[in-house]
């Protein structure tokens, strides 16, 4: 099968033998399906297409069992790994009302990507998720799997600075 378009760092590039092998680690347990999604996304950086299948007779599943169960969570990437550094701000109504939209704008432009894309650099992912838990310290975002509270565009604009 094809390699993904680009394989960033700390992920290996399509192996079908490695899916096989993850596949069969958690074909036998009780829902084991996430976790092997999950395990997908670790080795490859995302669940590639054809994992897709192989993870279908693995489980005896239809492919369209699995594909509905790896692209109805928001968390799984289908398009290849991520960037070097992941940026995931909330959009859900508590954010909005205290200024996620123009943090939103504002990250847009200064990254020079859009939602659930990666720069040409392979530097930035954004990514927008719809509630971090974080309600009542909005607007809130995730840097690398770090959250991020209160934010404003001068307090997030230093914090994607300080981690170039």
């Amino acid at each position: 099968m094809p390699s993904s378009p680009r394989t960033a760092v700390g992920f290996e590039a399509w192996n079908e033998t490695a899916a096989r092998a993850i596949a069969a680690r958690f074909a036998k347990m009780p829902g084991g399906l996430i976790p092997a999604l999950h395990a997908m996304q670790s080795a490859f950086g995302f669940v590639p297409q054809p994992s897709i299948a192989i993870l279908a007779d693995a489980f005896n599943l239809s492919r369209a069992e699995v594909h509905g169960v790896a692209h109805f969570y928001h968390d799984f990437r289908h398009d290849g790994p991520p960037g070097r550094r992941v940026l995931k701000l909330c959009r859900a109504e508590a954010c909005q009302a205290v200024g996620s939209g123009a943090l939103a704008d504002m990250v847009r432009r200064r990254l020079k990507v859009n939602w659930g894309e990666t720069g040409v650099d392979g530097e930035w992912t954004l990514e927008q998720t719809f509630c971090l838990g974080l309600c009542a310290c909005g607007p809130a975002a995730m840097l690398d799997g770090r959250p991020l509270a209160r934010l404003d565009e001068e307090k997030l604009a230093a914090l994607l600075d300080g981690a170039r």
